[in-house]
């Protein structure tokens, strides 16, 4: 529980450090339905995280987060539309609420629909800003904080500065097609990373 509040709050605190950056990148429409489907996505992210076994979960997104990217590097593409938006906002809801991960489904997504880099940091940046608060918020509500959640992301926001730093001089520098392949590697580390984790006792 602690590591995904403090996952929670130091992505939103990175979400508010560059939203005001990014603002002009976000394609508003996209971004109304992925809002709307998180709205559903979250109560069910919380119920799963409270009465299902999160280590099971985790193996059976990595497998499917995997999959899906081994697909997209084989050149298998989606078409974007208004009912695929709200079912990717939903499910990216449902992981945020349970295990604290909002951006596979959102970067498979993109990454499927051959989104360019401005457009898609934009818009998941601001719908990580909503999807992460409310997460949080209701985290708090069922699970409880502590102590330690709020000192270690404090202790934390030096490294994550340096990052955001780091982080806007790369993206400046990257086409789009590094940038493509830069993803499809955050994926595949992110299902390595969650398949490895499903593991521990």
């Amino acid at each position: 529980m602690e590591a995904i509040q403090i996952n929670l709050i130091l992505s939103l605190i990175i979400s508010l450090a560059l939203i005001t950056k990014i603002k002009k990148d976000i394609d508003f429409g996209i971004l109304k339905r992925l809002i709307a489907g998180s709205v559903i996505g979250l109560p069910l992210g919380i119920v799963t995280f409270l009465f299902l076994d999160i280590n099971k979960l985790k193996m059976g997104i990595s497998i499917i987060i995997l999959l899906l990217t081994m697909l997209l590097i084989l050149k298998f593409r989606i078409k974007q539309n208004k009912g695929k938006d709200l079912f990717v906002g939903g499910l990216s809801g449902s992981l945020t609420a349970s295990i604290g991960m909002p951006g596979p489904p959102v970067l498979l997504y993109f990454s499927g629909t051959d989104t360019s880099k401005e457009k898609l940091r934009g818009t998941t940046l601001a719908f990580y800003l909503f999807i992460y608060l409310m997460s949080l918020f209701i985290q708090i509500i069922f699970a409880g904080t502590s102590k330690t959640v709020w000192l270690s992301s404090g202790l934390a926001l030096p490294l994550v500065g340096l990052g955001l730093y780091l982080g806007q001089l790369l993206f400046n520098r990257v086409n789009q097609r590094f940038f493509r392949i830069f993803t499809y590697v955050i994926l595949l580390f992110t299902g390595i990373y969650l398949l490895i984790d499903s593991w521990k006792p």
